[in-house]
């Protein structure tokens, strides 16, 4: 086989078009081919993030790109992260390091150095791997920050990267979109915009078929990719539009007669790793749901308070819908309830905050006897420890740290002792992942049925969340080697994006009369 050597970018009409698993899918079919691929993503803005082999951190979907391509996470692929704490403010981190707190208006002025960096990590992964997929941002049409463009066009003009855009057309007017974000492009720009690929498409192609014809007509371009909608593929979902209120977490429920537990993940404003709670949607005849009603959470079998970028913020949001009083019911009667890191936080008797909110002291849920103090130097590691003899592993990014505890530790590690707390059938921890530890879910999970009188409930028995991960890695690549035009991609790869002409000149009118 002729080698293959290049990158490319996946671009979209809009934030969770389905950039980052057309990512994972294509980096998936070019690894089982035998090419050397790395995933790359300049900048991310995500409070879903995992740590690396060195103790940086990376936004999560670049993490599960890594595995699609069978590689741990690396700083290098996703080399500037934001994570949001408010509507007008994000920490930076920079190479897997957190470098400070700015304001839009303030990231400008950071832009400049930025464009280096990620020019060099990307050269270097060119050099290293055979191909490099790319993701973009959000809309690669966001012609306001196009001066200052890091991840986009602005990527793919320093870099000379075909782009192929991404349409979900489950949002509706994917053709529309398609057209208007190509043609609101200046000419260079367009010019490197070589394809299409509509996402998440349901029923008879031969009905898409006409718009598709007439779309190339009035672009110039092929759309490679018709990707059909897959119940299936939910694990690791990164953009906070994927977990909603209301929506069940996992593929569609196993209805077998068995019993089953409920659980509510609570939805915060300003939820973190939300994946944490994937783990549990991976049991068959667990039912996992993104809620935000005080009675569900009540009704819930288990409820779970998710991480947060903003703990004291989220913890007024939580006592404003009276989430705090379906909590405290729920301890009160002995009914289980487990946060991690900062829902852990929340549930903390005592907090000070002068790092992340400046909000100083505050008084915690006060359903475990600990106090939180929030330390400007942030944890990022991994943990490998044990619950009761059972060992588990998973990783950490807090800066609250537990400063005084009158609680039993819910878990140990051998090389820093105690973490997290326990009280009854309250559960705190700060480390992600742990629930991914199979005898540890299992016993976990059995702990919850007891206390719920869910007889008969069983977990399943030898379910490995790594091995639901892969098998979602692999019908990713089947869906793409079986609906994209795998060939078209490599010649993209190889030649880069062809020549093609401006899309309004396509057209037979004049759209300035």
């Amino acid at each position: 086989m002729t080698r293959i050597r290049g990158a490319l970018l996946i671009g979209g009409t809009s934030s969770d078009a389905g950039k980052s698993l057309v990512v994972a899918g294509l980096c998936r079919a070019l690894s089982r081919r035998g090419i050397s691929v790395a995933p790359f993503k300049a900048q991310n803005m995500s409070n879903n993030s995992a740590v690396t082999l060195d103790g940086g951190e990376i936004g999560r979907a670049q993490a599960l790109q890594a595995a699609a391509c069978g590689l741990e996470p690396d700083t290098r692929f996703n080399p500037v992260l934001l994570k949001p704490g408010s509507d007008r403010r994000s920490q930076v981190v920079v190479r897997g390091r957190a470098v400070g707190d700015v304001g839009a208006q303030d990231y400008q002025t950071w832009r400049t150095r930025l464009a280096t960096l990620v020019a060099d990590e990307l050269s270097a992964l060119r050099a290293e791997f055979d191909v490099v997929i790319c993701e973009g941002a959000g809309s690669i049409a966001e012609i306001n920050l196009r001066a200052g463009d890091l991840a986009n066009l602005g990527l793919a003009r320093r870099a000379a990267l075909p782009v192929l855009v991404v349409a979900d057309i489950d949002r509706g007017g994917a053709l529309a979109g398609l057209f208007g974000t190509t043609a609101i492009l200046d000419p260079d720009d367009q010019a490197l915009v070589a394809g299409y690929v509509i996402n998440k498409f349901r029923g008879d192609p031969a009905i898409l078929a006409p718009g598709l014809d007439m779309l190339r007509e009035r672009t110039g371009r092929e759309t490679l990719g018709v990707i059909p909608f897959s119940p299936h593929v939910w694990i690791d979902a990164e953009d906070s539009l994927a977990s909603p209120v209301g929506r069940r977490v996992g593929a569609p429920a196993v209805h077998d007669g068995a019993p089953r537990l409920s659980v509510a993940a609570i939805r915060l404003p300003r939820v973190s790793n939300s994946t944490d709670v994937e783990a549990l949607a991976c049991e068959p005849h667990v039912d996992v749901h993104w809620v935000d009603d005080p009675a569900v959470v009540a009704a819930a079998d288990l409820a779970v308070l998710p991480g947060t970028r903003a703990t004291v913020d989220d913890l007024s949001w939580l006592r404003e819908r009276g989430l705090d009083r379906a909590l405290a019911g729920r301890a009160a009667q002995g009914r289980p309830v487990l946060g991690i890191c900062g829902g852990f936080q929340m549930l903390a008797r005592h907090i000070d905050d002068d790092v992340e909110s400046a909000a100083g002291a505050v008084d915690g849920l006060g359903l475990l006897d600990v106090r939180i103090t929030f330390h400007r130097d942030k944890t990022l590691r991994r943990f490998l420890g044990e619950a009761d003899g059972i060992p588990v592993r998973g990783y950490e990014i807090h800066h609250g740290q537990v400063t005084g505890s009158g609680e039993r530790p819910w878990l140990h590690e051998d090389l820093t002792g105690p973490e997290g707390a326990r009280r009854g059938a309250v559960y705190g921890t700060h480390c992600h992942g742990l629930l991914e530890s199979g005898e540890f879910r299992r016993a976990f999970l059995s702990e919850v049925a007891a206390a719920a009188g869910r007889t008969g409930f069983a977990p399943a028995p030898d379910l490995e969340v790594a091995a639901v991960r892969e098998a979602q890695l692999d019908l990713l690549a089947d869906l793409m080697e079986g609906n994209l035009d795998m060939s078209a991609v490599q010649r993209l790869l190889v030649a880069g994006a062809p020549a093609l002409p401006g899309v309004l000149s396509c057209l037979s009118w004049n759209p300035s009369t």
